[in-house]
């Protein structure tokens, strides 16, 4: 396992980086709620507008985190086009970087930084030591609440959570934070009149994990209900993920009791956005 004592130390150095601009707004009101001296009230006036707030109070770090093993993270001797591909194949604008394994964090690289260096173009002998940014290590046990406290002092949106051995356990972002009080934000990849369901061939289509399972089912001519199906789920991507047990990554396989099969074509660690449905041979002639 990593020794963990280096990048605390430089976690702690974060807050001289001038990484985003000061939060304002919802974040403002949500960081002046835990200050410790806040104006009487301004808590509970707070708690009022946003009923979710508690939930920074309650939960723990461990309740949100997303789990090791769907951490996009990068090697430090990664090439610039392999960088710059991952960053465009994840959406994300932050990516950690590590030396041999991920229990052994270098730091955290930020889109922007690889793109004022660089650009995107890949002729570049690549010195990525001078872009890593500290990164903020944090326990599972830590509320959310202080948390979000520390993500404002060291001015940052990300931290690693350490386990009792001082490996990586798993990652927390400050929307991980937010969402637990305003619910699920949608980011400029999530459009309301996009495409939901697209027939690629006589037994391939491409879905968006947010459609309705009866629309799905219409589509190809065929119930998707099971036996002990849970009554709650409404969507595709609710689908498989009960099925999977876990939120999937991508090129993941997950199959149907009817013999579809759900190929997770793009995920993030808290949410699986698109799938590809394969029908089997028996299915074809339903969906035409």
């Amino acid at each position: 396992m990593g020794d963990t004592t280096d990048g605390s130390s430089a976690a702690h150095g974060a807050q001289d980086i001038q990484d985003d601009a000061e939060p304002r707004g919802l974040f403002s009101r949500l960081f002046d709620a835990f200050s410790p001296d806040e104006a009487e009230g301004q808590d509970e006036r707070l708690g009022r507008t946003l009923p979710g707030l508690a939930n920074l109070q309650r939960l723990r770090v461990e309740d949100v985190a997303s789990p090791k093993a769907e951490i996009v993270a990068l090697a430090h001797d990664t090439s610039l086009a392999d960088m710059v591909q991952e960053f465009r194949d994840s959406g994300y604008s932050r990516i950690p970087v590590y030396e041999d394994t991920l229990d052994k964090p270098l730091g955290l690289l930020l889109l922007k930084d690889l793109a004022l260096q660089y650009g995107f173009n890949g002729h570049h002998d690549l010195d990525l030591a001078p872009l890593l940014r500290p990164i903020l290590y944090v326990p599972p046990s830590m509320p959310l609440s202080v948390l979000l406290r520390k993500m404002q002092a060291d001015r940052t949106h990300m931290a690693l959570v350490i386990d009792e051995y001082g490996g990586v356990d798993g990652l927390v972002t400050i929307e991980d934070l937010l969402e637990q009080v305003v619910g699920e934000i949608e980011d400029e990849h999530d459009t309301e009149d996009e495409v939901t369901i697209q027939r690629v061939d006589d037994t391939t289509y491409m879905v968006d994990a947010r459609t309705p399972l009866e629309e799905l089912a219409e589509e190809l001519g065929m119930s998707l209900d099971y036996e002990d199906m849970d009554e709650e789920v409404d969507t595709l991507g609710g689908l498989v993920f009960v099925l999977s047990g876990h939120v999937p990554v991508r090129g993941e396989m997950v199959e149907h009791p009817s013999g579809l099969e759900f190929e997770v074509i793009e995920a993030d660690p808290r949410r699986i956005r698109r799938l590809r449905v394969h029908l089997p041979q028996g299915l074809q002639s339903a969906a035409q």
